[in-house]
């Protein structure tokens, strides 16, 4: 069960805090609330239970996570011990409690500088005490008070009260952090110059209350920078499978091993915060408005959950419709219940009722069973199919212990590995687990992974990569496509130097991995968390960029790439790596045209550079394509779309059915492609226009409206000008003909009449 925590944050809000000090560009309550803020929001639980249907309400609270905020140095007076002259100008501004996203705006409202000097961090610290110690009583706590302030303030330093509040938070095991704006910290490497005597002599206050207490003490740049750093979530840990580990069949055998075990996951991928779909609530609604609410199939009423003051659930409905010629619109609605189970073989589809569904289901019995051990050398990694998973011992049980760890260590000193069936619960699927054996220093386990059986594997054949075989079957070591001995070395000596296992340094300064895994996080799954909480707390601003420690390793070190720069360079002069050949601008605009390195004109040697005059109908795409190549005028162009043009529409006429219509729409997709690249967007448009008003009054071999709908779902419209800037159809009319092929309603534009086929 995870544990309670009670967090009490006191912030100094006196006047000194309004001041910009050490060249920052917002004043010392702004930069002490990013760290507030942060901490606030992180407090929230990041899986996807918390993104449910109470997402506003209970988003930044839970019950398991309370916490309280107020403030010293204020012009007013809220607190429960007000009426005494040392605890003034301190006003709670929530007591504690879960915190849920209005609140929080609320709060954001109600920080702010005043305009007194008064106010006692020690009076604060003690008012915090009292709130923990009253709200979680006895009970089992995290109790945390944090203290942020830039130390200006004055102090009532009595002895007795402060070795009362040692002594209170060491009974309590509550633990104190004092935050202090441009506090000196020889560890973190920094000391305020000029620093003013009783900034000076209440920081040393501080910290040795801090160190009575065994809390921390630290500046607030350091905070700042370290809440880059991921907070990694603390998982409880849930068994997949609790039972016997078994050797041998114990109903039949009186020597088979049966072992009391439980296993948990030992690696699982962190999925990135969810997202849900949500709208605006509209709270005055126009008579006229639909209602929201949604009617089910059976007839039920589902009102969506307010979630917030201005979002509103969105809630799906599903429907299952049969073929029916005597229902309106020749369809049929049925429900859930009508609908039967039926498992496709071939084009059919073979019925299995309710009563016989159990004939597909495989009885099992939880178990998890040894059938087998396996070398270690024998076993390939490319097997593992899945995250690993640690089985130990029932952590009760002392024989099962023993037990186990005989088994681990056996299968150590044998180099082995077991083969074992697991059936998690009854009825489950089988599964078959490799288990491997941990030993360290202060535990043994077994580490498991799931093999495929034999339906699983997927064995594709590949030509080698160190020899080419022949269709003769003769086998050649020395070719153009192996690399060369000098090539694999210099290969070798590149990866020697790209080396990170010894790149980096550690706090001595000697060698040590460069990238290692407790310092790689996810960027996505920690930027999306970033982004979530800022946004929650600034819903105007806009957002920061990622924190540096995600995107270290997005490139390569500098220095590393430096080291292995004339590595490199031998590699590509081994591998005759040559440049690409800069492109040219040819006559078709914006096709680039590589030019030979040799300067030859290629299609001259080859005997090409004949002009096409006419496009046939057996050969009409290369035959269109040379004769758009050869030509030099835009008429030449314009002779060979109107060519295919020709060839396309007689296809379509001698059609038998739609048997020529795939042909057809392929050329007209060549001309489309074509037409685009030399931006000649309106002879296409003109040709599509054309046999669309041919199809429409059937001078194409009939009624040919079937190939009008194959040519709409090829997408090969007009050439609007988000494909092409030249084109003279807007934009906002491409995408407006995105709707049904036959349009009830006349529109005025050009493009909603070219989709329709009734005008």
């Amino acid at each position: 069960m995870a544990e309670k925590e009670a967090t009490v944050y006191i912030v100094d809000v006196g006047a000194s805090m309004g001041e910009y000090r050490h060249g920052r560009d917002q004043s010392d309550l702004d930069f002490a609330m990013t760290y507030v803020w942060d901490k606030i929001t992180s407090t929230a639980p990041k899986d996807g239970n918390a993104w449910s249907d109470r997402f506003a309400h209970r988003w930044y609270g839970r019950p398991k996570c309370v916490l309280d905020l107020f403030i010293y140095g204020d012009q007013g007076t809220a607190n429960e011990l007000q009426g005494e002259e040392s605890f003034e100008n301190i006003s709670v501004l929530q007591e504690i409690s879960s915190t849920f996203l209005p609140e929080l705006k609320q709060l954001r409202r109600k920080v702010g500088v005043s305009n007194t000097y008064n106010g006692d961090a020690i009076s604060a610290i003690i008012i915090a005490i009292q709130m923990i110690t009253k709200h979680c009583k006895k009970l089992k706590y995290k109790r945390k008070i944090v203290l942020v302030t830039d130390g200006r303030g004055v102090l009532e330093e009595d002895p007795d009260s402060v070795a009362e509040i040692t002594k209170k938070i060491t009974e309590d095991a509550m633990e104190l952090v004092i935050i202090g704006v441009d506090f000196d910290d020889p560890e973190y490497g920094f000391k305020e110059e000029d620093k003013d005597p009783q900034k000076a002599e209440n920081e040393q206050t501080f910290k040795t209350l801090v160190d009575h207490c065994d809390g921390v003490f630290g500046t607030l740049q350091q905070a700042v920078e370290e809440l880059g750093i991921p907070r990694l979530k603390t998982t409880r840990p849930v068994p997949s499978y609790k039972g016997v580990l078994s050797l041998g069949d114990p109903n039949e055998y009186d020597s088979a091993v049966c072992i009391d075990v439980e296993r948990y996951p030992r690696t699982a991928i962190r999925r990135p915060l969810p997202a849900s779909q949500y709208v605006q609530r509209l709270d005055h609604m126009d008579s006229s408005v639909q209602s929201t609410a949604t009617i089910l199939p059976d007839g039920d009423i589902d009102m969506p959950d307010v979630i917030a003051n201005d979002l509103t659930n969105v809630k799906n409905s599903r429907t299952y419709q049969v073929l029916d010629e005597e229902a309106p619109g020749g369809k049929r609605d049925v429900s859930r219940d009508e609908l039967a189970k039926g498992y496709g073989y071939g084009r059919t589809a073979v019925h299995i009722n309710e009563t016989d569904e159990n004939v597909t289901k495989l009885e099992t019995q939880a178990a998890l069973e040894i059938i087998g051990f396996i070398p270690w050398a024998n076993y390939d990694r490319y097997m593992s199919m899945t995250v690993s998973n640690t089985i130990i011992a029932q952590k009760t049980n002392s024989k099962a212990i023993m037990a186990l760890s005989s088994v681990i260590h056996a299968l150590f000193e044998l180099e082995s590995y077991a083969i074992a069936r697991l059936v998690p619960k009854s009825d489950k699927s089988p599964l078959i687990l490799l288990l491997a054996p941990l030993i360290e220093v202060d535990y043994e386990c077994l580490l498991d992974v799931q093999i495929p059986f034999t339906e699983d594997v997927r064995s594709y054949k590949f030509p080698p990569l160190d020899r080419v075989v022949t269709i003769s079957g003769k086998v050649i070591k020395e070719h153009r496509n192996l690399p060369s001995d000098s090539l694999t070395s210099a290969m070798s000596d590149y990866v020697d130097r790209m080396d990170l296992s010894t790149f980096g340094k550690d706090d001595e300064g000697n060698s040590s991995e460069y990238m290692p895994m407790t310092d790689t996080f996810s960027p996505v799954l920690h930027r999306i968390d970033q982004a979530v909480r800022w946004r929650a707390v600034n819903p105007t601003e806009p957002i920061p960029p990622p924190y540096e420690i995600l995107t270290r390793y997005s490139q390569p070190a500098k220095d590393l790439v430096a080291q292995s720069k004339q590595r490199l360079e031998k590699l590509m002069a081994a591998a005759d790596v040559k440049k690409v050949p800069p492109k040219v601008q040819g006559r078709r605009r914006n096709r680039n045209e590589v030019k030979p390195l040799s300067g030859l004109d290629v299609e001259a040697l080859l005997g090409s550079d004949k002009k096409k005059t006419r496009i046939s109908a057996q050969n009409a795409i290369p035959d269109f394509r040379q004769m758009v190549n050869t030509t030099d005028s835009i008429d030449g162009i314009r002779e060979a779309a109107q060519q295919l043009g020709g060839v396309i529409e007689a296809r379509i006429r001698d059609s038998f059915g739609d048997i020529a219509y795939a042909r057809s729409l392929e050329e007209i997709g060549v001309m489309r492609e074509e037409l685009t690249e030399l931006e000649e967007p309106e002879m296409y448009n003109s040709f599509a226009k054309a046999l669309k008003r041919k199809l429409l009054a059937q001078e194409l071999g009939g009624n040919r409206k079937d190939f009008w709908w194959e040519f709409r779902k090829s997408k090969l419209g007009l050439i609007d000008q988000r494909t092409l800037e030249a084109s003279t159809v807007p934009e906002e009319e491409a995408k407006a003909v995105s709707g049904n092929l036959v349009c009830t309603v006349q529109p005025v534009t050009d493009t909603y009449q070219f989709w329709s086929l009734n005008n």
